[in-house]
């Protein structure tokens, strides 16, 4: 069963993520979709949004629940701070419509098991916007993993590292409305990452600790002075993952840490017949993969090319937002699974959480 094309998608949250990921590349899968209607709190956003992206009698909303009342849309995008995925995607569900919501999926894992019952009952579609794993290194990896080229993965890293970049706009230092600061923020795609590659969703416990240490350190931020008094959340944890096979996952996640090993959205990959490494370009900033194994008795590496284009003739290339967009809206159409399965997403919740709850209570957090 199809449905039609183009589909009517509504915007909730015209905010920075918006802005930088969902409107441009929805903007250039107009023969899938197009932009209809636009919400946020500030009727200006949605105005700038609506004017810029949408159609030409795009509708503009300070309220939510007024957009999901159209009937003519029929997907729309959570772009809005972390605590309200829940219960703004429970409502788009309700009002029938397909829902994809910016990470993390919830603020807690209780949440985010009402989006999916929600989207259960309602018979549509959910995925969360983890465009890392849309990213053309993590695609080939992922390719790698399910070959086999890797065997068993056993051990892994989930790097979400940054020396300092703190985000000083919107309310990222707002304990409560994010639930936390670079591990729910940044450290969420690092491990929707390494689990994605592992193909292993079943955790046996967690521990873990968040630090609250270089609040007062502002003064090289990479995005500007932030205001101590403002920072709620912590400046980088560390998380400890078991998993029932005996696997083991280190994660990382930071957005102020005294380290010259910086690695954002990134996996260390552990097997039996080989390992991978996916690090950052230091000439141009690209991703880069590596492949490492043995062969002959001899260790090799193998760097791939990405993005490799004829002199004077180039090539298009979608980056992964785009991917992820035109990925999204085709299995609504075609009705087929999105990549981002909203259980995947809810492991990744529930881990997160687990950390968090392990630094607050010294324990290790066991899994049913």
């Amino acid at each position: 069963m199809t449905t039609k094309t183009p589909l009517k998608i509504g915007i909730i949250g015209c905010g920075g993520i918006a802005h930088a990921k969902h409107l441009p590349a929805l903007a250039k899968l107009t023969e899938l979709g197009e932009m209809t209607a636009f919400c946020d709190l500030v009727e200006e956003r949605a105005a700038i949004a609506a004017k810029q992206y949408g159609t030409a009698d795009a509708k503009i909303y300070t309220d939510y629940t007024q957009l999901l009342q159209d009937e003519t849309i029929d997907v729309v995008h959570v772009l809005t701070p972390n605590s309200s995925h829940s219960v703004i995607t429970v409502a788009a569900f309700e009002a029938g419509k397909h829902v994809m919501c910016e990470k993390p999926m919830a603020i807690n894992s209780l949440e985010a098991r009402k989006m999916i019952d929600a989207a259960d009952k309602a018979g549509k579609k959910l995925t969360i916007a983890y465009q890392n794993r849309f990213r053309e290194d993590a695609l080939m990896l992922k390719d790698a993993c399910n070959d086999g080229y890797l065997g068993d993965i056993y051990l892994a890293k989930a790097h979400a590292v940054r020396r300092r970049a703190v985000p000083t706009w919107g309310v990222f230092m707002d304990k409560e409305k994010q639930g936390g600061g670079p591990l729910i923020d940044i450290g969420t795609h690092a491990l929707d990452l390494t689990l994605w590659y592992m193909s292993n969703y079943k955790v046996k416990s967690v521990s873990g600790t968040a630090f609250h240490k270089l609040k007062d350190q502002n003064k090289a931020n990479l995005f500007g002075e932030w205001n101590p008094v403002e920072f709620e959340v912590e400046d980088a944890a560390v998380g400890f993952i078991k998993m029932e096979n005996g696997a083991t996952i280190f994660l990382e996640a930071s957005w102020a840490l005294n380290t010259l090993d910086v690695r954002e959205a990134m996996t260390t990959l552990c097997g039996t017949k080989g390992g991978a490494e996916m690090r950052r370009n230091p000439l141009n900033g690209n991703p880069d993969l590596f492949l490492n194994a043995e062969i002959y008795g001899k260790l090799v590496e193998v760097k791939p090319e990405m993005n490799a284009s004829i002199p004077y003739y180039g090539s298009k290339v979608e980056n992964e937002a785009d991917r992820e967009a035109r990925q999204w809206l085709e299995a609504i159409i075609e009705d087929k699974e999105p990549l981002v399965k909203p259980e995947e997403a809810y492991v990744v919740t529930r881990i997160l959480e687990a950390v968090y709850e392990s630094s607050k209570t010294g324990k290790e957090i066991i899994f049913n």
